[in-house]
């Protein structure tokens, strides 16, 4: 089955792109831009949704849903915001279509059904959910007010990739209000950290904390809170943004409430969010030429079993066997498929579970009950082992975590060696040309430098590191001062 899969030496984007509908993720809709996520790709999802929602609910928030279309008055109301998707809005200006008198048999709309002011498609929430939290807040004893919502939204894109970029996409948006400055950037780092745990501990991918540039901030923002990784073809992937607001969109919808001495003040505000451009990280991270590569914590179906056998009574005798088995795993909240199809020979069922990323393959055929043995295939490293029945379930959950932890250390280790710190632009040059990656170097600070940079190079500043140290040095492309050293990269 994966035999026609392009090789991501040969082309890396067209091996992602043929992978994500092979491996039965998602495929191209009818609607130009926007996707279908099939039902491997859903529960992938799924299981991060149900992650990260605990990780929302265990820090506070709760969930709402708020509506997907947004009156273009309130839209505007702030600016920068307003300014920042323009482009990518999609409008509905009618309410109604009729029958064309021209054309039997279609509709046209009807020009009499104009709506009286346009409605945006969100491209993300803040307006409404800002002019609706006008009504909740009247005291400091309504603060702070932490809400999610997990939500589809619409940004109007001319170039689109499966997962990475669509015209329509899920996500989740964390909006929340509080009473002093402090509390709200307090807020916006910790979302960060939940965003960083969950990238690590779940997609078994390692992430680079820090803040966005003024140019590359979310609009409306007065700061943006970012992780960012690194996929194998060395181009970085923003995997996720927390936002600080300030009292911007606050001051834009008048939200304010009675502090304890009873004076009038604005809230302060963050949004934060992650989307199923996460499964584009998870493909691009992990998998090889041979499919899919799923970290345990994430997979679906954690381990498959295919049973070898050519008679009906050696079919049954493995089936029992394997029932128990399935049980004793169960148990151990590991989720397993029995793969009995009698359509499908092994080698076909071995093929088809490689190229969808299952963690753990086990095979048992008579034999393998004669000798009280199960022969374990790893899907990260393609390699097997033959286990004893006794074992076999210790064994099976120990695998699974030490895939788990080994998926980590490699994105890790790739990372960390395609980290470079340069300190002249011919340099800078020869890394984005080579093996690519982070390019660490001094950035003057400004934006003509960023910009000018980009133009060149095609690479952005990904982030400014939290962990990066004040250190006097010179930029990379001017020679100005600098203090400490940024990390550019291309990027998705």
């Amino acid at each position: 089955m994966s035999k026609n899969l392009t090789t991501r030496s040969e082309d890396y984007s067209k091996w992602y792109n043929e992978l994500v509908v092979k491996a039965d993720l998602a495929e191209n809709s009818g609607v130009r831009g926007c996707m279908v996520i099939k039902p491997y790709g859903y529960a992938i999802w799924e299981k991060m949704q149900a992650e990260l929602d605990r990780m929302f609910k265990e820090t506070g928030h709760q969930n709402a849903y708020f509506p997907l279309f947004v009156p273009k008055s309130m839209f505007e109301a702030e600016e920068k915001n307003a300014e920042g998707f323009a482009k990518e809005c999609a409008i509905v200006t009618h309410y109604r279509l009729k029958n064309d008198p021209d054309k039997p048999g279609k509709l046209m709309v009807d020009p009499n059904a104009k709506l009286e002011e346009e409605l945006i498609v969100r491209p993300t929430s803040e307006a409404i959910i800002w002019s609706t939290y006008k009504g909740w807040v009247q005291s400091y004893r309504d603060l702070p007010l932490l809400i999610n919502q997990w939500a589809n939204v619409v940004r109007w894109e001319m170039r689109t990739r499966l997962f990475l970029r669509t015209a329509e996409f899920l996500w989740q948006e964390g909006h929340t209000a509080h009473a002093t400055k402090a509390e709200a950037i307090e807020e916006s780092e910790k979302m960060m950290n939940v965003y960083a745990d969950f990238v690590e501990n779940f997609m078994a991918i390692p992430v680079v904390k820090g803040i966005k540039t003024e140019t590359e901030r979310f609009a409306g923002a007065d700061e943006t809170y970012c992780i960012e990784a690194l996929m194998q073809d060395g181009k970085a992937l923003q995997a996720g943004t927390s936002h600080f607001l300030g009292q911007n969109f606050a001051k834009a919808f008048d939200v304010k409430f009675a502090n304890a001495e009873g004076k009038q003040e604005h809230v302060w505000g963050t949004s934060w969010g992650v989307s199923t451009r996460l499964m584009g990280a998870l493909v691009m991270t992990h998998s090889d030429d041979q499919g899919l590569v799923l970290p345990p914590n994430l997979a679906p179906i954690q381990v498959v079993i295919v049973p070898i056998y050519k008679t009906d009574e050696q079919l049954a005798e493995i089936t029992a066997a394997v029932n128990d088995l399935t049980a004793k795993l169960k148990k151990l909240k590991i989720s397993v498929k029995y793969d009995d199809r009698t359509t499908q020979k092994p080698g076909f069922k071995f093929a088809e579970w490689e190229l969808k990323g299952v963690p753990v393959r086990i095979a048992v055929g008579p034999k393998d009950l004669e000798n009280g043995t199960f022969e374990v295939a790893r899907r990260d490293t393609l390699t097997k082992e033959v286990v004893s029945a006794e074992g076999i379930v210790t064994y099976v959950n120990d695998l699974l975590e030490q895939i788990q932890a080994d998926l980590f250390n490699k994105a890790l280790d790739y990372r960390n060696t395609h980290i470079t710190e340069v300190n002249s632009f011919e340099e800078f040059k020869e890394v984005l040309e080579g093996k690519a990656g982070f390019v660490s170097a001094h950035w003057d600070g400004t934006a003509a430098t960023e910009e000018k940079i980009k133009d060149l190079t095609k690479a952005t500043i990904r982030c400014i590191p939290l962990n990066s140290v004040e250190e006097v040095g010179t930029c990379v492309f001017t020679g100005n001062p600098s203090t400490k050293r940024v990390l550019f990269a291309k990027a998705y």
